[in-house]
């Protein structure tokens, strides 16, 4: 019935910041970046990897009245959000140093899991990213 995933979803407070952390900080890449008038649609996506993208959604219309918006903008504020992701990569603690040295707030230390090393990062609203390194098979 369905092929993939396309697209999700993470709230951010600030596309402007949010941009900057995910391109410049992270290393993702824009996707999509237009204004539809209602609405800012911005969509990074991993380098080389342009089928799955992530938008960066500010909270309010078209999705949320004003005060909905405000509700869901002081759970983003406390880190309660809800939004997370996971991301993979060829060698996790590189990853790791380079993204400590970047001044990125780590939530778990590199740690072998089993299925590989991951370690976990939170964006600059609150949101939960975990690397990983996994092992094949």
């Amino acid at each position: 019935m369905y092929s993939r995933i396309n697209t999700s979803q993470l709230f951010v407070l600030d596309q402007d910041e949010a941009l900057a952390f995910y391109v410049d900080t992270l290393g993702l890449e824009v996707h999509t970046d237009t204004d539809l008038g209602f609405m800012r649609w911005l969509t990074v996506c991993v380098p080389g990897d342009r089928s799955r993208q992530i938008l960066l959604e500010r909270p309010g219309p078209p999705a949320q009245d004003e005060a909905t918006a405000g509700q869901v903008r002081d759970l983003v504020t406390k880190g309660a959000g809800g939004g997370w992701f996971g991301l993979v990569t060829d060698d996790a603690h590189a990853a790791f140093e380079t993204l400590k040295s970047r001044g990125v707030e780590i939530t778990d230390e590199p740690t072998d899991k089993g299925y590989g090393v991951d370690f976990g990062i939170r964006d600059p609203f609150g949101n939960r990213i975990r690397i990983g390194q996994i092992r094949e098979g």
